[in-house]
């Protein structure tokens, strides 16, 4: 055996110890050193009771993942907090933001002026930082709380993100009536006023702004807020818009502090299904709801004429155009397209589906020379009538009355 001292000894591969076991290479040796000195400093940052001079140098010497452990870390004191505040990876400094703010809750000048003043500028700094991910996620910790300053509240709250804004004006209970007015008259980013519009509760005075600055989203969302007090005249106001800006008029009738005049006057101006709703109101008097059915029926006469011209000009107004109106329930496109088809007027073929009974319908029918099948399905879908009710056609097909009978049915209804 050669002895070290030999200098053309050639190097075994791979390494081996003394006692000639193959073991690491110092690479992998030192790769090994370098993982583990990692790890040992990933558990140092994250250990509460590290020390504040082990946790300072990993601050300033950490790796990234290392100084975000630190700013992570509830037991980092606070000049290494205010350090890490200008850290230049973005995800250090994210874990500082959402740490600070929930330590904000317990913190109190009484603690230490300079604790206190130290932590306050961290977070001053946060508030300002460059990137939009810190600000937000600072935004979304601090929104509820009460014992954070009035300055970093008012930051956020102006910031041209609206990640970070909404936030905090739709919850802040720092901002005051005079902040919120301030804001929504600047109107630097539109989108933010629907956040506003979204606080509970929410003032008169910042209703009306809100309302003034016609954004339409915005105005919206205070008509859907319960906890938005809007004054009479502000609410006249929207209603005067509404009836061009169709988005406004469902959570125009769903407000529940609408007097008997407003309803009536919603009613005039938007369609049948949200006059329905008003109508569900348990609200309402006996001549406000009148007055709602007399409109519904205005709504659903227009809607059933225009449907009814189209046929006609499309040469549709038929035996299916009646058919597919009765199957899918429209009762009053039924009536009107009878009415046509018969040549009588709308108001007696109401009767006469008023009436509970279907021998009318089935002569009204024939009138208007239909099938007895169609007339099955108007007295099934239309006038749903129970089974033993029903007139059923004779052998299947037939009309089960003679022409005679059938025209002293409608007499009966002056046809």
């Amino acid at each position: 055996m050669i002895g070290p001292g030999t200098s053309t000894m050639k190097k075994p591969a791979p390494y081996q110890d003394l006692s000639g076991t193959p073991g690491l290479s110092p690479r992998h040796a030192l790769d090994i050193l370098e993982v583990r000195a990692r790890e040992t400093q990933s558990e140092l940052a994250q250990a509460a009771d590290a020390g504040d001079a082990v946790l300072q140098y990993l601050a300033q010497h950490g790796a990234p993942a290392t100084r975000a452990a630190v700013a992570a870390n509830i037991a980092a004191p606070p000049a290494v907090n205010r350090f890490l505040a200008d850290d230049d990876d973005e995800n250090v400094r994210v874990e500082l933001a959402v740490k600070i703010a929930r330590l904000m809750p317990g913190l109190s000048p009484q603690e230490g002026a300079r604790i206190f003043a130290l932590t306050v500028e961290t977070l001053e700094c946060l508030a300002n930082d460059s990137a939009v991910r810190v600000r937000a996620a600072l935004a979304e910790e601090i929104k509820h709380l009460t014992n954070i300053p009035k300055d970093v509240v008012l930051t956020l709250a102006r910031d041209l993100e609206q990640i970070v804004a909404a936030p905090v004006l739709e919850y802040s209970p720092l901002l005051s009536d005079t902040d919120l007015i301030e804001i929504i008259a600047c109107g630097q980013v539109r989108e933010v006023l629907t956040a506003v519009a979204r606080r509970r509760p929410l003032s008169e005075k910042v209703s009306d702004g809100l309302v003034q600055s016609m954004d339409v989203p915005a105005v919206a969302a205070l008509l859907v807020n319960a906890d938005a007090r809007i004054r009479n005249a502000t609410l006249d106001r929207v209603m005067k818009e509404a009836e061009e800006i169709e988005s406004w008029q469902l959570p125009l009738a769903l407000r529940a502090d609408l007097s008997a005049r407003a309803v009536r006057r919603i009613a005039g101006f938007v369609g049948a299904q949200i006059i329905e709703r008003l109508a569900a109101r348990n609200d309402l008097s006996d001549a406000t709801r009148q007055h709602l059915n007399r409109q519904l029926r205005i709504r659903l006469e227009e809607k059933t004429s225009i449907a009814e011209q189209q046929a006609k000009a499309a040469g549709k107004l038929n035996a299916d155009f009646v058919e597919d109106a009765a199957l899918s329930g429209q009762r009053e496109t039924v009536c009107l397209a009878l009415a046509e088809l018969a040549g009588v007027p709308a108001a007696n073929v109401r009767r006469i589906l008023a009436s509970g009974r279907g021998q009318p319908l089935v002569a009204l029918a024939w009138h208007a020379g239909l099938s007895m099948r169609i007339a099955f399905k108007l007295q099934t879908f239309v006038m749903k009538l129970p089974a033993h009710a029903l007139l059923a056609a004779r052998g299947g097909v037939s009309y089960p009355m003679t022409p005679e009978e059938m025209s002293w049915q409608l007499s009966c209804f002056d046809i």
